[in-house]
């Protein structure tokens, strides 16, 4: 049978998951929800590999002054008693699922965004729910894993066919937002034209190169703001100036980034980092 729950002193804060527990096939999914940043950072001394996962907004990891993002399609992965802090934005669902295997794909990998596949993205949600099964849960265990895989470096034109341009982007951008590259240098790097491109982001994201990237800036902003100072975060999200990002924010938010942070230490109740 599986192990269900809710876990910390806000009921919604956090609902487990758990399957075949103790067993090499096991699982445990930990799903959490929070009107404010959530940061998952310990010392871990664990036996298990975690794989973190949000299929609303952008995660980044940081290891000293190193930020890094997980991008569209991807997750993050975390081997067995490596320490990594992993955070989320505000308003955000993060799905945090620990096993002891390692899938093929990943040997070797201590900690790095992964590539997460339509059907194992479509999986997790289903398997942290009270009416699923455990013998549903593990088969889709065993498929969640077969979904993942090392994130390539920007392919070569010929590997890309007709769409998959704007995604192809969109993941290497998104794994560090302050790359500069124009829409016409990604063109030119994938052999296309910048029409070409154009068209196919406007199909894949519904708007246009330009916007694409500064709605990613601004959500890998909400990550880090509850963790840096604003003129390093709008630095380390591609703003040539603090007062830019300032005044990109709060076009798109309604609101500055200093009371953004200060709304969101107010609403808190308990301690965003999250510790299990």
């Amino acid at each position: 049978m599986p192990v269900t729950g809710h876990v910390g002193n806000d009921p919604e804060s956090c609902e487990e998951y758990g399957y075949g527990l103790g067993a090499p096939d096991g699982i445990l999914v930990l799903k959490y929800r929070s009107a404010n940043a959530l940061a998952f950072g310990e010392r871990r001394q664990d036996f298990l590999h975690q794989l973190y996962w949000s299929p609303d907004g952008p995660l980044a990891t940081m290891h000293g002054s190193s930020v890094r993002f997980a991008g569209p399609g991807e997750a993050y992965w975390v081997a067995r008693a490596v320490s990594c802090d992993v955070r989320a934005g505000d308003r955000q669902t993060v799905y945090r699922i620990c096993v002891r295997e390692v899938p093929p794909a990943l040997a070797g990998l201590r900690a790095g965004p992964v590539t997460l596949d339509a059907e194992a993205a479509r999986l997790i949600p289903a398997i942290a729910r009270r009416t699923c099964d455990e013998a549903t849960a593990l088969a889709a265990r065993r498929r969640i894993l077969a979904g993942l895989g090392a994130p390539p470096a920007l392919p070569a034109p010929a590997e890309v066919r007709g769409v998959g341009f704007a995604l192809t982007v969109a993941r290497a951008l998104a794994h560090d937002p302050a790359d500069p590259t124009r829409l016409d240098e990604w063109a030119e790097r994938l052999r296309v034209s910048a029409k070409t491109l154009q068209r196919d982001f406007q199909r894949e994201y519904g708007m246009p190169y330009t916007r694409w990237r500064t709605l990613l800036r601004l959500r890998a902003a909400r990550v880090l703001l509850d963790s840096a100072p604003v003129t390093k975060v709008a630095h380390r999200v591609g703003y040539a100036s603090a007062s830019a990002f300032i005044t990109a924010f709060a076009k798109e938010y309604g609101t500055t980034p200093g009371d953004y942070v200060a709304r969101d230490a107010s609403a808190r109740t308990s301690p965003t980092a999250v510790r299990r």
